[in-house]
């Protein structure tokens, strides 16, 4: 399983990829996340596109391994973290 931290940064950079566009609020902030704790508010229920590994079953596994997906999950997490963190936002 993805080794999420909660840190909500993925949620709030939805402007960064067109995949997300119909749960943007207009600022690139995700309509179902509580920007008080970071947490999805639908997270039981929400989109496939917005689940890590439901995503690797469904399309990534024909391309890539499990650990190749992580990875390159994990670089986007960083790099949204280091921009973050460049803007002061952490």
């Amino acid at each position: 399983m993805f080794n999420c931290d909660k840190c909500g940064l993925c949620c709030r950079s939805l402007h960064l990829s067109d995949l997300y566009h119909d749960l943007d609020k207009g600022d690139g902030v995700c309509i179902h996340l509580d920007e008080k704790t970071n947490l999805c508010l639908i997270y039981h229920s929400r989109p496939e596109k917005c689940n890590i590994d439901a995503m690797y079953r469904k399309i990534y596994y024909t391309h890539m391994s499990l650990e190749e997906y992580y990875e390159m999950n994990y670089k986007v997490c960083m790099q949204l973290k280091n921009n973050a963190l460049k803007k002061g936002e952490l």
